[in-house]
């Protein structure tokens, strides 16, 4: 009697091939983004999607705050439409940044998804700007 694990079996590693290279090209991961903006490499715009008052309580070194609602043409016209956009949310128990990536893509920019959010990135034991240091039981949020 085969495992849990086995009981569906896997794709045939070409077809796992194309799926999970796939993946990469619409997400990063947090290790990913700190180390680019370590690098200096920072070649994409970082969007907290996040409701302002959640990314006041902190965010990501480095991201902009546009909240998903307010991901328009006329306030997005100031980037060009080749701008690479990385965005994130609270963390994987938020469609947010999932939200944020179909807008974004719906006005033609390229955009990427970090995964893990918020969570992921303190996760990593990385610090947020503008938050004290994490405690446990704290409250992230995404006012999204």
């Amino acid at each position: 009697m085969p495992s849990l694990v086995r009981e569906v079996p896997a794709a045939p590693a070409d077809i796992a091939l194309q799926h999970f290279s796939q993946r990469l090209t619409f997400e990063t991961d947090c290790s990913d983004v700190h180390a680019s903006q370590q690098a200096g490499e920072v070649d994409f715009v970082l969007v907290d999607v996040r409701g302002p008052q959640a990314y006041g309580r902190g965010h990501v070194p480095g991201a902009v705050n546009l909240p998903t609602r307010s991901l328009t043409a006329e306030r997005l016209a100031a980037y060009p439409g080749d701008t690479l956009f990385v965005v994130y949310c609270a963390g994987p128990h938020c469609n947010g940044a999932n939200k944020a990536a179909v807008r974004l893509a719906t006005l033609g920019y390229p955009v990427k998804e970090m995964i893990g959010g918020v969570m992921g990135w303190l996760d990593e034991g990385f610090h947020l700007t503008g938050a004290p240091e994490r405690v446990a039981n704290t409250v992230i949020g995404c006012d999204c």
